[in-house]
């Protein structure tokens, strides 16, 4: 009785017949076939172009914004490799300075202690070089950072480790001007001549150096007596004869030796030993004798 009253519900009998029909149908799809069919196929396909269709502009748009997003980061790590870059080329640049530096100085100190290990009796103050003033070929100066609170005075000469560069000319509370040898012309009545020698014949050998000629680069040593040992290559040193150069410091190289403008004595051309440019440190000598000996004559007069 309940059967029929079951069979007897139309849309019961359809819903358990569509039931039972789907489930075959999944058996039979799910199960191994070796063909596919047409229904499939068609969907398969239209699924694929549809997917084709909107992979390629998705793909794209997409690579699209990678690539922007690359080039942002590549932007900004090129800026971090030039600031990278500019702090790089400032350090190396103060590295180099500080190495040259410290190189001169070390040059500096080997010129100090060969001279103390000669016995040397004038002490050389190292100074600082301030300023160059080479623009005018006939006034030569360069300015140093030690004055008259340093003990500075007028006439002393100043050296590279190389030789003579000049004398101090004017002495101010903390600086000094220094005058370079290459001003020195034998017809100006200010300009100071220095007596010389040459190394390892001080006592028969003698000369005054007293002008510099401007179109070779050498100075003019006079004076030179018929019977002067002097010859090409000797190295000329100031003579303790002079007013103002203490002994011993060296101006430079002998190049040639010629008989003067009245036949009488010679004259000999001096190559420098100073470059007279590039300066970064110079020595002031300091003759602590000859300041001694000035210091009493001041004391002893009324």
């Amino acid at each position: 009785m309940t059967l029929f009253k079951l069979l007897g519900n139309k849309r019961l009998f359809i819903l358990m017949v569509g039931l039972i029909v789907f489930i075959a149908i999944m058996g039979f799809t799910l199960g191994a076939r070796g063909k596919v069919s047409w229904p499939e196929k068609f969907v398969h396909d239209t699924v694929t172009f549809v997917q084709k269709i909107f992979y390629k502009p998705a793909s794209a748009i997409s690579g699209f914004i990678d690539d922007v997003s690359k080039l942002k980061e590549t932007y900004e790590e090129n800026e971090r490799l030039k600031v990278a870059l500019a702090h790089y080329t400032r350090d190396k640049g103060v590295y180099n300075a500080y190495k040259a530096e410290n190189e001169r100085l070390k040059e500096d100190l080997k010129f100090t202690e060969r001279q103390k290990q000669k016995s040397d009796p004038y002490e050389y103050r190292i100074a600082q070089v301030n300023s160059i003033n080479v623009a005018d070929p006939f006034n030569q100066t360069i300015n140093i950072d030690l004055g008259e609170s340093d003990g500075m005075r007028v006439g002393m000469p100043v050296i590279s480790i190389d030789g003579v560069v000049g004398m101090i000319s004017r002495v101010y509370q903390f600086t000094s001007t220094v005058e370079l040898l290459t001003n020195m012309d034998d017809k100006d009545p200010n300009s100071r001549s220095i007596a010389v020698t040459a190394l390892g014949k001080e006592n028969k050998s003698f000369g005054m150096i007293e002008s510099y000629d401007q179109s070779e680069g050498m100075f003019l040593m006079t004076r030179i007596e018929e019977d002067d040992p002097l010859e090409k290559g000797d190295i000329i040193v100031s003579s303790d004869l002079g007013q103002y150069f203490p002994r011993g410091l060296v101006i430079g190289k002998v190049k040639s030796k010629e008989p003067g403008d009245f036949g009488l004595t010679y004259t000999a051309k001096i190559e420098p030993s100073a470059s007279f440019e590039n300066w970064r440190e110079l020595f002031v000598v300091v003759d602590h004798a000859a300041r001694d000996d000035e210091a009493d004559k001041k004391e002893k007069t009324p």
